[in-house]
């Protein structure tokens, strides 16, 4: 199991590496520049690459090995690396524009083929809870390796140097998938009958899309996945700008947003893993069908013993409660050192709510997934996982727009609503059976 971990969480690590440098140190760097929040915000439309990977996923399901998919994208991020350093983002806007969307284009693949891995070699509740604890963590840390270092060193190690390391970085990681035992075992062991299975498929498209929205739990998870980050997602991304026009240097924002306040995002995933393992080890899933009275025939029951679904609904509801503190602090636009103290909590309780969160949404799609045909998981998983990404990247390239047009507390106060309206389709979907139908009925 630790060499599964080690895997997934390094392949998982180098592939933040384009969102760390693109979510927080472009925006950071426009900003500065003079940039309005409108044409920051349109900049997301690099992550367009991941929106389309649900169309090229069945290739990747078919074609190769994953070995040989995983060797061929890192090594082109490698390569890209290499290009990006002999540009300067002052001189070349549209070269590095068109290197981070190469980037972001080989990544998406990249994810295609590590999320057929981990659908393949993550077995069982325990399993399932770890694996995507790796996923998460080593996601977001690489997107702190690259964004909240890159903007807190770049003074000293220039734009040139810093890409020649994350090149060398990648030709490591290269170096690591082509001789990683770990994809001699499950992996491997039904490429050839998903090879057979999808043959007649290769022709008749369609079947793969009635095959993916057949598999149980999918309309459900396809909704949920749209929409639990919209809110947050707003906040997440126009809440650090805030602060850059008011009450921050690029370098502190640099330093609490992209390394501490991440540094509690990877702690929040963590406790997540952590918690769908005790849930595992411990607890029988059967109290779902008693929800919302889950555990009150056991007086003061230690943590492991709740149920997943309570869980879900106190960290959304908690996620909301975060969210009114920070929209209060809108208020405040004189900087002082509280205020900075203030803004720092806040942006600490929401990295940590929404890694916790994020882990148990990736457990769940997985779980989805894994109910699914062989021949067709990593294109199902692909499709959830591209929900996800489009869910958020729309409403990212909104909200800068829409801060620019009503103002920062008229649109926070939309990013509210929409963090109340999730919490209470969790809560619905425990209460009357979606999503506890869908957890109740987890392997073993």
């Amino acid at each position: 199991m630790n060499d599964k971990l080690v895997f997934l969480g390094l392949l998982y690590f180098v592939q933040g590496i384009p969102y760390g440098l693109q979510s927080s140190l472009l925006p950071v760097y426009l900003r500065g520049a003079g940039h309005s929040l409108t044409r920051i915000g349109l900049t997301k439309i690099l992550y367009f690459p991941w929106v389309l990977k649900v169309l090229w996923a069945p290739l990747v399901d078919r074609v190769g090995t994953k070995r040989l998919w995983l060797v061929a994208t890192v090594s082109g991020l490698a390569l890209t690396c290499l290009s990006s350093a002999a540009l300067s983002p002052e001189a070349h806007i549209w070269g590095v524009a068109g290197t981070l969307l190469a980037m972001n284009a080989l990544a998406s693949v990249q994810d295609i083929a590590v999320d057929g891995a981990a659908v393949g070699l993550l077995k069982g509740r325990s399993e399932l809870g770890l694996g995507n604890t790796a996923q998460v963590v080593g996601y977001k840390a690489g997107s702190v390796f690259a964004g909240g270092g890159l903007l807190a060193v770049i003074d000293v190690a220039g734009w040139g140097p810093m890409f020649m390391l994350l090149a060398f970085v990648y030709f490591g990681v290269a170096l690591f998938v082509w001789g990683a035992p770990v994809l001699d075992d499950e992996l491997l062991r039904g490429q050839a009958e998903g090879r057979r299975g999808v043959q007649s498929d290769a022709v008749h498209p369609w079947r793969v899309w009635r095959k993916l929205l057949s598999v149980p739990g999918t309309p459900w998870t396809m909704i949920y996945v749209l929409t639990y980050k919209l809110g947050e997602q707003g906040a997440v991304t126009m809440f650090p700008l805030f602060l850059l026009d008011n009450h921050m240097t690029a370098r502190e924002l640099g330093f609490w947003n992209g390394v501490i306040a991440m540094g509690f995002s990877i702690c929040g995933s963590s406790l997540g893993g952590l918690l769908l393992s005790q849930f595992s080890a411990h607890f029988s899933f059967t109290c779902l069908r008693s929800i919302p009275s889950c555990g009150t025939d056991i007086t003061s029951p230690p943590l492991h013993t709740l149920c997943i679904g309570s869980l879900m609904r106190r960290v959304f509801v908690m996620r909301t409660v975060s969210m009114v503190f920070q929209s209060s602090l809108l208020t405040v636009l004189e900087p002082s050192p509280l205020m900075k103290v203030m803004a720092v909590l806040s942006l600490s309780v929401q990295h940590f709510l929404g890694g916790l969160i994020t882990t148990l949404t990736f457990t769940t799609m997985m779980h989805c997934t894994q109910r699914a045909e062989e021949s067709v998981q990593a294109t199902h998983y692909s499709f959830l996982s591209t929900l996800e990404v489009l869910g958020k990247l729309m409403f990212s390239a909104l909200a800068g727009g829409l801060v620019d047009w009503v103002g920062y507390p008229t649109a926070f106060l939309l990013f509210l609503v929409l963090s109340a309206g999730t919490a209470l389709h969790v809560w619905r979907a425990t209460d009357t059976g979606a999503l506890r139908e869908q957890l109740k009925e987890q392997p073993k």
